[in-house]
């Protein structure tokens, strides 16, 4: 006679109706905004800007603007996030980003609206996105039970990358199909249908999880990142080679969609594989990371220089397939480092210290987008895109050299010259906010 087996619990997802229904929600708003990106830098490039004069500047001043307010609001945020009603505020970011996205939509309906349209629409977009994303991530313990903050935390992570994907596969078809209305019309109903959905959802656990935030009596107060830094000067070091990467790395979303027209001669299907392979790519980083072996440093340097030759096949190779492997690569390599670097970090940070290390750690590599959209995109109107992916790889080479470097220096920690443990991070990882990791993408 077999014991009876124990039931398999259904994903909790499906099995807690309120996370469900918050989770759909940054499923809609993630994927509204990285379609309104997308689509926008490709409408600048392949539809409202004619000639080759200044398509790349453009296309930089647009990303510049959307990243902007997550590094420029970060204390805002915090504050709003930490005084008001989670339910309130992720239904209210919403809820603004669809008014915002519909009126929008109304103007290029009657006629073609100018470009400073676009850019202040995605400066708004991306402030209500920058609220969002945060909050919601803060407000897991309030929509599952404490055996569920893990799996709920991992899933929540886990889909962003399944919704960035979405949304940079759609931008360019709906781009090519009905223009800059149909984009921002696809972003209004999907923000309007994820605030209704926060509307109608109950928080359970709201009242607890805020009283159990406070600090206990004889904890002691969280420190600054500055604190935490002077503390590790290692991690210090990393911050600053990864900020140099995402110069060149994050330059990728300015350049692709160039190349895609000056090189390719290609239209939005082109760009939406380009967008789909790099996704792919992330997520199998994502996955396979964590079974890299070597220590997070010589994995860091080694996946950069292999980022360093797929990001420069382009400038080598004009042939679509081979492009789209070397982005896969690319994507690949950018998820690997991730997952390796936070797990990394978490074991690090002190545990009182991680939300503020890992928000704040997102704001100081998030502050080099702009430079790279701004400096690329002016580039992107003099040289050919080939050559600036070229740039891209001849940059990144000595980055991998020094991030190596970095894990063998006498000050070093042992987990950066050790090979981690067999698990993704340690045993119960305080989870890192919403798209903190030291590669980052534009958001």
């Amino acid at each position: 006679m077999t014991a009876t087996s124990t039931p398999r619990r259904l994903p909790v997802v499906l099995r807690n109706r309120a996370f469900g229904a918050v989770w759909v929600a940054q499923v809609l708003t993630q994927a509204a905004g990285r379609m309104f990106q997308v689509g926008v830098v490709w409408w600048l490039v392949g539809h409202a800007i004619g000639g080759e004069g200044d398509r790349g500047l453009a296309s930089g001043v647009f990303l510049a603007v959307s990243t902007l307010p997550a590094v420029a609001l970060a204390p805002l945020v915090a504050s709003v996030i930490a005084r008001c009603q989670h339910r309130t505020v992720l239904g209210a970011s919403a809820a603004v980003a669809g008014l915002v996205a519909a009126a929008t939509a109304g103007w290029t309906y009657l006629g073609s609206p100018p470009m400073v349209v676009a850019y202040g629409a995605a400066l708004l977009l991306a402030g209500c996105q920058a609220l969002f994303d945060p909050c919601l991530t803060t407000s897991v313990p309030e929509l599952v039970d404490d055996a569920d903050i893990e799996a709920a935390t991992g899933f929540e992570l886990a889909t962003q990358s399944l919704a960035g994907l979405a949304g940079g596969l759609f931008g360019p078809l709906v781009v090519d199909a009905w223009d800059l209305t149909g984009i921002v019309s696809g972003c209004a109903g999907a923000y309007l249908v994820a605030a209704g959905l926060v509307a109608v959802t109950r928080f359970p656990r709201g009242g607890a999880a805020r009283d159990g935030d406070a600090p206990a009596d004889g904890a002691p107060p969280r420190r600054t990142l500055r604190q935490i830094l002077a503390d590790h000067p290692f991690i210090r070091r990393v911050l600053l080679c990864f900020a140099a990467v995402n110069v060149f790395s994050t330059a990728l979303y300015i350049v692709m969609p160039l190349y895609t027209r000056a090189v390719l001669h290609a239209h939005g299907s082109t760009a939406a594989a380009l967008e789909t392979a790099l996704g792919i790519g992330t997520l199998l980083g994502s996955f396979t990371g964590a079974r890299l072996p070597g220590s997070a440093t010589t994995v860091g340097g080694a996946c950069l220089a292999l980022l360093a030759v797929a990001l420069g096949t382009p400038g080598l190779i004009a042939d679509r397939g081979a492009v789209v492997g070397a982005l896969v690569v690319a994507g690949w390599c950018v998820g690997a480092i991730g997952v390796r670097f936070v797990a990394l970090f978490q074991r690090l940070v002190p545990a009182a210290d991680k939300p503020g290390f890992f928000a704040v750690m997102q704001a100081l590599l998030g502050a080099t987008f702009p430079l790279s959209s701004l400096l690329f995109g002016a580039l992107g109107d003099h040289l050919s895109p080939r050559i600036l992916c070229l740039i891209q790889a001849v940059g990144l080479l000595p980055l991998a050299a020094a991030l190596w470097w970095t894990g063998r220096r006498a000050d070093a920690p042992p987990e950066a010259a050790e090979r981690a443990p067999a698990a993704s991070g340690p045993a119960a990882p305080t989870p890192a906010p919403a798209g903190s990791t030291p590669l980052g993408e534009a958001r």
